[in-house]
């Protein structure tokens, strides 16, 4: 499987594939957490949730970025990716624990679109600070 990866091409399509399966395993996940159903919402125009929604998929991107670039395996760049995504996934919960004064998922579910610029911004931002320490 090794000599496979060495081909640019083959490389990049298995990569891309490891990328957009992680990806899909940590909307689910966020989907687990969230007391509202992501795919209802977007049908519904509700730009909140799509903003915070838009903010975790770049931000689980760039982590596999950064863990790309970082390792020479497919193995290690895995790995280093969902551990950046667990990570991601603490930022969501302290977003909600450092809002006492109200309830994020609640707020997003509600469109509060400022809720969602700085869910947004929130996952973006730290993305790129756990990329770098990759």
């Amino acid at each position: 499987m090794e000599t496979l990866f060495q081909h640019d091409y083959i490389y990049t399509a298995g990569v891309y594939s490891v990328v957009v399966l992680s990806i899909i395993v940590a909307l689910a996940v966020f989907e687990w957490v969230t007391p509202y159903t992501t795919w209802e919402e977007f049908r519904k125009g509700n730009m909140a949730v799509a903003m915070a929604t838009s903010g975790k998929v770049f931000g689980i991107a760039n982590i596999f970025r950064y863990s790309i670039e970082a390792n020479d395996s497919v193995l290690g760049m895995l790995g280093w990716g969902g551990y950046g995504f667990l990570l991601l996934l603490f930022v969501y919960f302290i977003f909600e624990f450092l809002t006492p004064t109200f309830k994020v998922d609640k707020e997003l579910e509600a469109d509060n679109r400022a809720v969602g610029l700085l869910s947004f911004i929130l996952a973006v931002s730290l993305s790129f600070v756990i990329g770098a320490s990759i």
